[in-house]
């Protein structure tokens, strides 16, 4: 079974950097793994994929936002640059078994299995 539990989360001011975790407690390699993240009354958002060696992003984050992976670890990052305010929201890490992994396999608007309970970040002005 997998659980995921995410952490990193916390406040910072506009232009500045996080770095969210996401330990998973069985192996990830056969999973797409992805961030999404809610605001208070907006839906939930995809973030980023990852899976099979590629990786996406919301139009939003590319060039801010990296994810990766540590495959020895089965923990999820999301390094987060230049945060904004906009960028405000609760994170969470999320996880869907995969059989065959192509360009868009692992995209955030794949149906996703697992999440986590979430970490908060928020960016001041």
């Amino acid at each position: 079974q997998m659980y995921l539990e995410e952490s990193g989360g916390g406040s910072v001011q506009a232009g500045g950097s996080l770095r969210l975790s996401c330990a998973a407690s069985i192996d990830t390699s056969s999973f797409c793994m992805a961030w999404f993240r809610q605001s208070p009354g907006k839906a939930r958002e995809g973030v980023a994929g990852f899976g099979g060696g590629f990786t996406h992003y919301a139009d939003s984050v590319k060039g801010r936002f990296t994810i990766s992976r540590d495959p020895v670890k089965n923990i999820l990052y999301l390094q987060m640059n230049l945060l904004n305010p906009e960028d405000t929201a609760t994170y969470f890490c999320a996880a869907d078994r995969a059989a065959v992994f192509t360009g868009r396999t692992c995209s955030t608007s794949r149906q996703y299995t697992y999440f986590g309970q979430g970490t908060q970040v928020a960016v001041s002005s």
